[in-house]
């Protein structure tokens, strides 16, 4: 790398790259490279809004501005789908998700000498970083992390605890795993803890599963205004805001079907959406592998305005077939990081014409892409995802359509 070379792009995992080529951490396109190696910052670059960021594991990116995360976003969606040599009919504005909006996180604690230390970890590292601030996490579940920590010092032995949190309809649900309550006396402070902060739910997991010990009204999570059941640890959308922009896309790009098949579906976030968007009398079908997320939608199909079928299928194992396929007018599809390979094989050689692809994992949707790209489909619309802000994880809404 030469003194004064640009930085003109964002690599993959948010390091600054050089016309040469070369990676510089914490710099972003417009920066400088300065004779002993530091970076002379650009108008692209900003002060990170958090003082843990050059440890914490958690952003990568909070020394960028928004248009440079815009671009990163929608630049790794766009690199996965060149290649794969898929043309892109049009790009939507890329969505992120504003700061203090994560509804769901993970965040660890263990001790350091008589103290404990509560937080995410850091890059690379099991080492926690103690979080005084969090301008990532919603406000209600950062404001549990001083109790927690506390709540944490009394019990925990010497090993890490987990602890996920997730906002529900009546509250912060709040899982602790590797963590054991040894005595009466332990388990009267857990309850304490869970009534005094107003927790919707606090499951402990000892080593055989997590174990409500707190749960006054029964949890659940509103979906498109249908309440459903929250099983502990379930999935749900890191923020509100992304959920609605994806419900969003997928309901218009839907407008005109009848008959929808809801694949990897989950609790039924897009379902009960296409449900409730519809001006007709549009059927649904939830297809779901994981039993409690499957028992959730269905329980919660009848308060539905439409019709919801919930359907207990492993789709790794047993993808819906081209004939079952043929019966629909659209799929929707929103499965895990690492795609769904034989699903797409299936709704390939079926004669849907349109399709609804949700993605984690732009490399594997690219994939997928390309199989239905093979057999007929144009990629019509795409939106890029930013809803783990300031983090290189991104997300997408695409929609493949056939004549």
């Amino acid at each position: 790398m030469n003194e004064g070379e640009a930085i003109i792009r964002l690599a993959a995992k948010g390091d600054g790259v050089t016309e040469s080529g070369g990676h510089v951490p914490r710099a972003v396109p417009g920066d400088r490279l300065a004779a002993d190696g530091s970076v002379m910052p650009g108008s692209h670059h900003v002060e990170p809004p958090c003082r843990h960021f050059d440890r914490c594991g958690g952003c990568q990116l909070q020394h960028a501005d928004e248009a440079t995360l815009a671009t990163f976003v929608r630049s790794r969606v766009e690199g996965a789908a060149r290649g794969q040599g898929i043309d892109v009919g049009e790009w939507l504005d890329t969505h992120l998700s504003p700061p203090l909006s994560r509804r769901r996180a993970t965040l660890h604690a263990g001790r350091k000498g008589r103290s404990v230390m509560l937080g995410f970890r850091e890059a690379g590292s099991h080492r926690i970083v103690d979080l005084a601030e969090c301008p990532v996490l919603h406000p209600a579940l950062f404001a549990l992390a001083p109790p927690l920590r506390e709540f944490v010092a009394r019990h925990a032995g010497k090993g890490g605890v987990d602890i996920a949190m997730a906002q529900a309809d009546q509250g912060v649900d709040v899982g602790l795993s590797n963590f054991e309550l040894d005595g009466l006396v332990a388990m009267e402070d857990a309850l304490a803890f869970a009534q005094t902060h107003r927790l919707a739910r606090l499951t402990i997991d000892q080593g055989y599963g997590p174990e409500a010990v707190w749960e006054p009204d029964p949890v659940s999570v509103s979906l498109s205004g249908v309440p459903v059941a929250m099983p502990s640890g379930a999935f749900l959308q890191a923020t509100a805001d992304a959920e609605r922009r994806m419900v969003g896309d997928a309901c218009a790009w839907l407008a005109q079907d009848t008959l929808v098949a809801d694949l990897f579906s989950g609790l039924g976030t897009f379902a009960f959406a296409l449900s409730a968007e519809s001006a007709t009398a549009r059927k649904v079908l939830a297809v779901e592998a994981e039993r409690a997320a499957h028992l959730a939608c269905k329980a919660a199909s009848s308060g539905a305005r439409g019709t919801i079928h919930a359907l207990h299928r492993d789709l790794f194992r047993n993808p819906l077939q081209p004939a079952e396929l043929d019966r629909f007018d659209a799929a929707l599809i929103d499965p895990p990081r690492a795609g769904a390979r034989a699903q797409i094989a299936q709704i390939a050689q079926s004669t849907l014409r349109r399709a609804v692809y949700i993605s984690c994992n732009p490399s594997s949707w690219a994939r997928d892409a390309a199989v239905l790209v093979e057999a007929g489909f144009r990629l019509s619309k795409v939106r890029p995802i930013g809803q783990f802000r300031w983090s290189t994880h991104v997300e997408l809404a695409s929609l493949f359509e056939r004549d």
